[in-house]
């Protein structure tokens, strides 16, 4: 009889629809206990130890994630994320070592979606993989029943339907998840949103120990769109702004 696997949060997985994940990491005991929580949930795990292993093996076996740790040997997890967004869009859990916001924005900068620091409790790191993979999931669907029109505040244009951005004309480029927060702060421009707010529409997270995360992003997403477009409420959240009218 076929198995049906059924994860921690109640999202069931046949072997026949199972997703693929690539683990990268070269500790062997951190790298086995992602390996079996992932298989526990139903996933499909490979692994692989250094940058070239790591970038090999997504070429040859084309994963619908990479958890993907930062320091590798041959090069580092930075270099794995730019030559595997290269090859084919896929999304990316960085782990880092160091709870240094340099590495994070530098990772959110080369393509990741997400970030967690070490240590890190693996049924978090399984809820993470199961939000971003239904991130994409709901970006392909809004990619084959796209909303009509663009959203133009002021010199920022947002395409839903082809998921694209730009700024006084120009092309710019967001991770899935930048654009999902983008697209969460600019359907109530102005209006500020809490930071736990933010974690529930655009992560699917109830756990406010998150919001590290959202500060982290907003400051990828103000580099890209321009800092004095998103207003910071301190201890509040943030807003979109838009040109007086």
């Amino acid at each position: 009889m076929e198995q049906t696997h059924t994860s921690q949060n109640g999202t069931a997985a046949t072997p026949g629809a199972q997703r693929r994940v690539l683990v990268v990491e070269d500790d062997p005991t951190i790298v086995d206990a992602i390996a079996a929580r992932l298989r526990a949930e139903g996933f499909l795990v490979q692994t692989a130890g250094d940058g070239p292993a790591a970038v090999d093996t997504a070429e040859a076996w084309q994963p619908d994630l990479l958890i993907l740790d930062i320091m590798l040997p041959g090069f580092d997890g930075l270099e794995v994320c730019r030559r595997v967004q290269a090859q084919r869009p896929v999304p990316v859990l960085m782990l880092t070592a160091r709870d240094d916001e340099t590495d994070m924005l530098v990772g959110l900068g080369v393509g990741a979606d997400d970030y967690m620091t070490k240590p890190f409790s693996m049924r978090e790191l399984a809820a993470r993989v199961h939000v971003l993979l239904r991130r994409v999931e709901r970006a392909a669907l809004a990619a084959s029943t796209p909303r009509s029109g663009i959203l133009r505040l002021g010199e920022l244009e947002i395409d839903h339907a082809q998921r694209r951005v730009r700024v006084r004309s120009e092309d710019v480029h967001l991770t899935p998840t930048e654009f999902d927060l983008l697209v969460c702060l600019a359907n109530t421009p102005r209006a500020v949103l809490s930071r736990e707010q933010l974690l529930a529409e655009v992560w699917d997270w109830a756990d406010a120990s998150g919001t590290r995360t959202v500060d982290s992003h907003i400051k990828a997403l103000r580099r890209k769109i321009g800092a004095e477009r998103i207003r910071t409420v301190h201890g509040v959240g943030y807003a979109l702004e838009t040109p007086t009218p």
